[in-house]
């Protein structure tokens, strides 16, 4: 699929890298070229919970996790990138690096920090620029689900 050709994949933490990296992976065989993005968030006048230098550190490891468990089957390059607005900061990385699409697992949020903070996901795909292609948390398994429902042999069938 011509669209999976270069996919932007943002991530967000630690957790967020294993999540995504087992949910995308289905389609490494599709895909030739993964940029992985981190955003961070830089607001005018926010308080940071850490100092800039241990984002960015933190950043690198758990993008450098994500890149050992593609182990190798597409080209990996990695973005650490700033910006006020995560969803267009994302779109602008995605864009630069020429990517077909952004791929995503949502990570869900509830209702008061969507509020407070925006909701990234939907100002991802709201107006999009690229195709967007959000992940699904848990990836069905055809042929187990094939296997399940198949009746022992019975003549006929």
């Amino acid at each position: 699929m011509v669209v999976l050709r270069h996919v932007a994949v943002p991530v967000a933490n630690d957790e967020d890298v294993v999540e995504t990296a087992a949910a995308l992976e289905p389609y490494l065989d599709e895909i030739h070229r993964a940029t992985l993005i981190h955003v961070i968030e830089t607001r005018p006048g926010a308080v940071n919970k850490a100092p800039m230098e241990k984002r960015r550190d933190d950043a690198r490891e758990f993008l450098s996790v994500f890149e050992s468990r593609l182990d190798g089957r597409v080209i990996v390059d990695t973005r650490i990138v700033f910006g006020a607005d995560v969803a267009e900061t994302i779109v602008e990385t995605a864009d630069a690096v020429e990517a077909t699409v952004i791929i995503f697992r949502s990570r869900g949020s509830g209702r008061l920090a969507r509020l407070l903070t925006g909701n990234t996901t939907a100002r991802l795909v709201n107006d999009p620029e690229l195709p967007v292609l959000s992940l699904a948390e848990e990836q069905p398994h055809v042929l187990d689900s094939i296997q399940r429902t198949k009746r022992p042999d019975v003549e006929g069938t």
